[in-house]
């Protein structure tokens, strides 16, 4: 059976003041680190089999890594394609501003500047194509450790969903999920 596991990073302060990331690169907060050292003495001590660990190279998934890959020996590596979507002019505005809830429902939308949900689709969509085939050939386990928007589109690559749900859709910081192909 081939699998990988998908986590958030931990807390960062736009976390705390419900502002968009998106591409900004925000670090994370004392909670957000201690959240990401947790998660990695969770998955030690319940024996969690993971291979490599990929995170994206925005600090606050970065650091949400590397405090894994320390605690649990796992190797780490830096995978472009686990970026988060760039939101353009929405970046820092009101995660549950009515503007953007209307922008964010046209998929083709790149917000002035950002990148559009189908542009972004395509991308975590070819990464979990090479991550199945590698599952699939030489069994390798992946952590992959990224953002609320890419757990979006892993969400939707297992199962439908409606724009509505899409846009609903998310996890906690830290929150461990397990897919399987």
């Amino acid at each position: 059976m081939a699998y990988f596991y998908f986590t958030r990073h931990g807390q960062t302060i736009w976390n705390v003041e419900n502002k968009i990331c998106g591409a900004t690169d925000i670090a994370l907060t004392e909670l957000g680190h201690t959240q990401a050292k947790e998660l990695g003495e969770r998955i030690k001590a319940e024996g969690i089999h993971i291979d490599k660990i990929l995170y994206s190279p925005l600090m606050r998934a970065a650091d949400t890594a590397k405090h894994i890959a320390e605690v649990t020996g796992v190797p780490a590596e830096e995978e472009m394609r686990l970026k988060e979507q760039n939101f353009g002019r929405y970046e820092s505005t009101p995660r549950n501003g009515a503007e953007f809830s209307v922008a964010k429902a046209q998929f083709v939308n790149s917000y002035d500047g950002g990148e559009s949900m189908l542009k972004l689709s395509q991308r975590i969509y070819n990464l979990l194509d090479d991550i199945k085939k590698e599952a699939e050939s030489e069994g390798t386990v992946y952590l992959l450790v990224a953002h609320n928007g890419i757990s979006r589109i892993i969400e939707s690559y297992f199962h439908d969903m409606t724009n509505e749900e899409f846009a609903a859709f998310g996890i906690k910081n830290c929150e461990l999920r397990k897919y399987e192909f």
